[in-house]
């Protein structure tokens, strides 16, 4: 009897300066985000950020790619200066690895779910801009997101979903074919449509803080993971 073969899903690894396990700089994925994406089906890797990437060759055999979250972007990416002092965690190397990965997803039509920084990223990459410090900054905030449209795209069979945050930018003007589909009560944007030719879809929520506790985030990953495996391997 053959087994079906997990999709395999490429995770850009998060540069980080120490991790309890090492001595040195690192290359990290969230666990809870790999293990949302294994309990769906799909099997997560890692991917190294390189610069100057064929992505056409290291890509070969994955059927997705997910932008997960980390620190933010350098807002001269997206033609400003900085003006907060709140601006952490900036890694140039980072921040053109992460655009030209995602670029490469949309124009190839690869299935696509970007979170958090990855949203920001897509939206930066097609010539959105970000502002860079909320009056509000949503860390360690659980509020409820209406979703306006795509939901079942994205698997979830409520209009309201009760959503994890950790971020203190959002999105300003959107970049080029990038659609509103959800947004909180006071009105950010906290989910986009891509247009590509493939299944693709931008979070600012973090659905990997309650996948085991919440079916509608897991859903999310389970309907991004079943688009991967319908997709023809790269």
């Amino acid at each position: 009897m053959t087994q079906s073969v997990r999709p395999r899903i490429a995770i850009l690894g998060r540069f980080a300066e120490n991790t309890s396990a090492t001595r040195r700089d690192a290359i990290v994925t969230a666990l809870r985000l790999a293990e949302a994406v294994y309990a769906a089906g799909g099997e997560p890797m890692t991917l190294l950020p390189v610069a100057n990437s064929n992505w056409d060759e290291r890509l070969a055999g994955f059927q997705g790619v997910l932008l997960p979250g980390g620190g933010d972007i350098n807002p001269r990416t997206y033609g400003q200066e900085s003006q907060s002092d709140e601006i952490y965690g900036v890694h140039d190397l980072q921040d053109a690895v992460d655009i030209s990965l995602a670029n490469w997803a949309i124009d190839r039509g690869v299935p696509l779910l970007s979170i958090c920084r990855g949203t920001q990223i897509v939206n930066v990459a097609t010539g959105g801009t970000l502002v860079q410090h909320m009056d509000e900054p949503h860390r360690h905030h659980v509020h409820d997101v209406t979703i306006e449209s795509h939901g079942s795209d994205l698997g979830l069979t409520e209009s309201t979903v009760e959503s994890s945050c950790y971020h203190h930018q959002m999105l300003d003007r959107l970049g080029d074919g990038l659609e509103v589909i959800a947004r909180s009560a006071e009105g950010t944007i906290e989910a986009v449509s891509i247009k590509s030719h493939g299944w693709a879809f931008g979070l600012q929520w973090h659905p990997e803080d309650n996948w085991n506790t919440d079916d509608q985030q897991a859903k999310i990953f389970e309907k991004f993971v079943s688009e991967a495996a319908k997709a023809k391997a790269i």
